[in-house]
């Protein structure tokens, strides 16, 4: 890897580490979302406390910084290997966040963004497949696995280069591990309903 392409990775990672769930929850006077429900630092858990402004703020800023990183490295002149890697890299940030000791969120709404700055198709697919697994079942968790299951389905469909379809599906893989814990309790019948109050 060449200099200006670490240079995006890190610019990415960045970005990408700014813990939202924890800034908007602090903002709106909440409790630290890593206290609460699952403990991790995202929408769901900010959710949980009640307050849906907040919650939507949360979502909105971590998926705004993975397709920010995206834009960012394209306007300094990056190649698509390049913003590629600047897309990764805030993934990474979100999920082993250097403010958070290298722990973070699960990297669903920040994968959005990065997904939105591939290709808004992409991400208008994804989204419809998280919106509607997750408002039918209400499990969100479910969402999020159903939405990156689709992710590399239709980024191979629509993608022109093989190494952005390879970046979507690296990043659909690390969310479906991150949900490991989910995964069990749906299987188990316990887990926590959208909603609901941590």
């Amino acid at each position: 890897m060449n200099t200006s392409m670490f240079a995006f990775l890190a610019l990415g990672y960045a970005l990408g580490s700014i813990p939202f769930a924890i800034i908007v929850s602090k903002a709106f006077g909440l409790a630290d979302p890593r206290t609460v429900g699952s403990g991790n630092p995202g929408a769901t858990n900010v959710l949980r406390s009640g307050n849906k402004k907040a919650a939507f703020l949360t979502l909105l800023g971590d998926a705004a910084k993975g397709w920010l990183a995206m834009v960012i490295a394209a306007k300094l002149g990056a190649d698509p290997m390049g913003v590629a890697l600047a897309g990764a890299g805030a993934f990474f940030g979100h999920v082993y966040s250097v403010f958070l000791r290298f722990r973070g969120g699960k990297g669903v709404a920040t994968a959005a963004g990065v997904f939105f700055g591939f290709s808004w198709q992409l991400g208008l697919i994804v989204l419809a497949v998280w919106l509607i697994t997750a408002f039918a079942s209400r499990y969100s968790s479910l969402g999020a696995i159903a939405a990156a299951i689709s992710a590399p389905v239709a980024a191979w469909w629509l993608l022109p280069q093989p190494e952005q379809a390879l970046t979507v599906t690296a990043i659909a893989i690390i969310v479906i591990r991150r949900h490991r814990d989910n995964i069990e309790r749906l299987i188990n019948r316990t887990e926590s309903r959208m909603g609901k109050k941590g």
